[in-house]
């Protein structure tokens, strides 16, 4: 399979399991507070354990420096998730959502840790922007208006907006990595 074959399986997936989550809870009573806790800390994983692979096997400066904003952004969103969970003496459960997207994430590093070089950047880039689209759509449309308890949805609301921040990142760098490419196939003798 090709790597834009991989890209769009995993891209498909992720799309599936949000798509699935949010149909699943909009026909029910949704996920409670104890699975959105859940949901957030592996979403957020997903995102670290990718932005961890990124900085270290990137060679383009600014695909790293985005990798690394996403590691330290990601970690800060889990600390604050289970802090609160903490407080709030919520343990956070396991549910098909979680499970899936963790699934999802660990697929996606493992078709990473197939590439190299400008495959590896914008597989890296494509994901961040397909993935951080399909969280903003859950975050909007399953956690914050099934979220129950107030901190738990003022902490969704407080963070989507660097969601939203990341997702343009992400759109930007996207375009400059195809720009580049573009430069790259012009200049190729034929």
């Amino acid at each position: 399979m090709n790597p834009f074959s991989r890209f769009s399986a995993t891209v498909t997936a992720v799309a599936a399991v949000v798509l699935a989550a949010v149909s699943a809870h909009g026909q029910t009573a949704g996920p409670s507070d104890a699975q959105i806790a859940a949901i957030v800390v592996t979403a957020n994983q997903v995102d670290i354990d990718a932005g961890k692979l990124a900085e270290s096997k990137s060679t383009n400066a600014d695909v790293k420096s985005f990798a690394k904003m996403m590691v330290t952004d990601h970690t800060g969103v889990n600390k604050s998730a289970t802090d609160l969970a903490a407080k709030l003496k919520l343990t956070p459960e396991d549910n098909p959502t979680a499970q899936s997207l963790k699934k999802g994430g660990e697929d996606n590093v493992a078709n990473l840790k197939t590439l190299s070089g400008a495959a590896f950047d914008k597989a890296y880039v494509d994901h961040e922007v397909a993935y951080h689209q399909q969280v903003i759509d859950a975050m909007d449309k399953t956690l914050i208006p099934n979220a129950r308890n107030a901190e738990l949805k003022a902490l969704l609301v407080k963070v989507r907006p660097a969601f939203v921040a990341h997702l343009e990142h992400a759109k930007s760098l996207q375009g400059t990595l195809q720009k580049k490419a573009g430069v790259a196939h012009s200049h190729t003798p034929a």
